[in-house]
């Protein structure tokens, strides 16, 4: 009896070990399946490059269109807000296009897309309403591009950051400050935004003056200092106005000057007008304490010539006084003697 078991199972499991090779063998063999599977790498294969380079052709048509817009703008916030706008449409383009890769590339594989599509709205709604502030970020970087706030390029303040726009994002805005730190902004974040590069900027320089210097003098000397400033420096626009005193105290006056010069240039514009003045300030004092020891040495010279012509004035006189006493002497001789004959 137990043999006749051992023997049946034996022959059960050899029946079962025989079933799967062929079913294997059947897979392995089937050309119709290996067949479908070959069509069906190739239709993804052929999705993904087709998807590559429609992503590439429509970047290239985006890339010559912002050119035209550039090349036909004059201003260069324009430009800079057509930069800023292609970027967000390569974006959109790139999620868009991937987006619908991978719902062909599912359903090759045999997925239903309707459930999925609707799975994927109702997540899409649960996400709006849970992630409320992602939604406010996204809808304030849209209105951030589409009114002009500011661009790629521009020098913005938000709250307290500082710095040059380096991306608009649709969620979030990166901002490169002057000593290097990279700040990442969330659009929702941005509530009142200055820009200081879509509008020329004014630089304004208070120069101290000594009480002791002449009004009329300083001002002809600060007004040659300036000539020719925006010829030298690119950052000013026009030659300053100097407006004159801007206050005063028993110890100095103070001359306000402001020019007009190129967005973001304030400082750079500031620091050249403080320079051509400091330069010409120290030309003049130079020049001044070279007269004044030009005037001592002459003084010196002066009273030199003067003490040496008074000494020779004393000389001749003493030497004249001597002479004349000599003659007196010999008459008065020469008179005791005749005297003495008689």
């Amino acid at each position: 009896m137990q043999t006749w078991l051992l023997e049946s199972a034996a022959s059960g499991a050899l029946d079962d070990a025989v079933r799967f090779k062929d079913r294997v063998w059947n897979w392995l063999t089937d050309a119709d399946m290996w067949a479908n599977v070959l069509f069906s790498g190739l239709r993804i294969l052929a999705i993904f490059i087709l998807t590559r380079l429609i992503i590439k052709i429509v970047y290239k048509v985006i890339d010559r269109s912002m050119e035209k817009e550039v090349t036909g703008s004059r201003l260069l916030a324009n430009s800079r807000r057509f930069s800023t706008v292609g970027g967000l449409l390569k974006n959109v383009v790139t999620v868009i296009c991937n987006f619908i890769m991978i719902m062909l590339i599912l359903s090759e594989f045999n997925f239903d897309l309707g459930p999925l599509l609707a799975g994927a709205g109702v997540v899409g709604l649960a996400i709006g309403f849970g992630a409320q502030s992602l939604v406010k970020d996204v809808i304030t970087g849209f209105f951030i591009i589409f009114e002009d706030q500011f661009a790629v390029g521009d020098v913005i303040q938000t709250g307290t950051y500082k710095g040059t726009v380096e991306m608009i994002g649709l969620r979030t805005t990166r901002l490169l400050s002057f000593t290097g730190e990279v700040h990442i902004v969330p659009n929702g974040s941005i509530v009142n935004v200055t820009n200081y590069s879509l509008a020329n900027a004014m630089a304004v320089v208070d120069v101290p003056v000594k009480i002791e210097r002449g009004l009329e003098n300083t001002l002809a000397l600060i007004g040659e200092a300036l000539k020719g400033i925006e010829e030298r420096s690119d950052n000013i626009i026009a030659y300053p106005n100097i407006l004159g005193i801007q206050s005063m105290s028993t110890s100095e006056f103070v001359i306000r000057i402001a020019a007009n010069c190129q967005p973001n240039a304030r400082e750079a514009a500031q620091r050249q007008i403080q320079s051509d003045i400091k330069q010409a300030l120290e030309k003049q004092t130079a020049q001044e304490e070279a007269e004044a020891a030009r005037k001592a040495l002459e003084q010196e010279e002066q009273a030199s010539r003067a003490a040496i012509e008074a000494e020779l004035v004393k000389t001749a006189r003493e030497a004249s006084e001597t002479a004349g006493t000599i003659p007196r002497r010999l008459i008065a001789a020469a008179q005791e003697g005749e005297e003495g004959d008689n």
